[in-house]
């Protein structure tokens, strides 16, 4: 279910289908080589939402594109929120979902540069009381699932506009995928300007700029539909099974209830 496309008179209905759950599918907009479209993280988001509802029924919140991308201003195209925004913004949406009679919020990350937000956004929620627990949904493939994954991938680097990614938006949106603008010329492979660095432990904000100026990492030639249905398919599967164990969880409600409890008055 669609947030979107609800009709008033259909929300509340739905709400009770979803047993009070909705997934919010956190992408951005940004350069995914010369033969993927800006919006890459957001269809891929948008579509695995939407198989794993098939299967457990959720409300799917409307694409929710700011999140952080500084690393790629440099790029035609990008559109990156001031950081400060992107976490008050996650944070009202999330009120307002909440609002809605929603009071579990399932984060579905799709980009990568998200990874540190999402996690620090989980730890403020404690900053204050609130009638709802947000949850970020990581499942792991299951093990049959993770060796096919194994085994069809052909790529030694990937991560950003290669095999996997151009796999999955073969399927979701062909006609947004532009094989002949890829090149030969080994582009995807890190630049490893600081190699040095990286290998010491020790990074900087432009980390990825200097592996990937061009955000690109990876070999999209090698990708094929058949791939990115395998993929998805089983990307939403395990999404729904995080579901259900949300649906069921009535732990982390009480525990974050008796937090908020105590932390008017810490114990001495």
């Amino acid at each position: 279910m669609r947030w979107e496309e609800l009709t008033g008179d259909e929300f509340p209905q739905a709400v009770a289908t979803a047993q009070g759950v909705c997934l919010l599918p956190l992408s951005c907009i940004e350069r995914h080589a010369h033969h993927l479209p800006l919006g890459t993280d957001m269809y891929i988001g948008r579509e695995i939402c939407r198989r794993a509802v098939a299967i457990e029924p959720a409300i799917i919140f409307p694409d929710f594109i700011f999140t952080q991308i500084l690393e790629a201003r440099h790029c035609a195209g990008t559109i990156a929120i001031d950081a400060d925004l992107i976490v008050r913004l996650m944070d009202n949406v999330c009120r307002e979902i909440a609002h809605n009679g929603l009071k579990k919020i399932i984060l579905v990350n799709a980009h990568g540069g998200n990874e540190n937000l999402i996690h620090f956004f989980l730890q403020i929620q404690l900053e204050s009381p609130r009638d709802y627990v947000v949850y970020v949904a990581q499942p792991r493939l299951q093990p049959d699932d993770e060796a096919a994954m194994q085994k069809q991938w052909v790529s030694s680097v990937d991560g950003h506009a290669g095999e996997v990614e151009t796999s999955a938006i073969m399927v979701i949106c062909p006609d947004l995928v532009h094989p002949d603008q890829l090149r030969s010329d080994g582009e995807g492979m890190p630049l490893e300007r600081m190699k040095a660095l990286r290998d010491a432990g020790i990074s900087t904000g432009t980390w990825w700029y200097a592996d990937h100026p061009t955000h690109y990492r990876g070999d999209g030639s090698v990708a094929t539909a058949e791939k990115g249905e395998r993929w998805l398919t089983a990307l939403a599967k395990v999404l729904a099974q995080a579901i259900r164990l949300i649906k069921d969880d009535t732990v982390t409600p009480q525990l974050q209830a008796e937090f908020f409890a105590a932390s008017q008055k810490p114990i001495e």
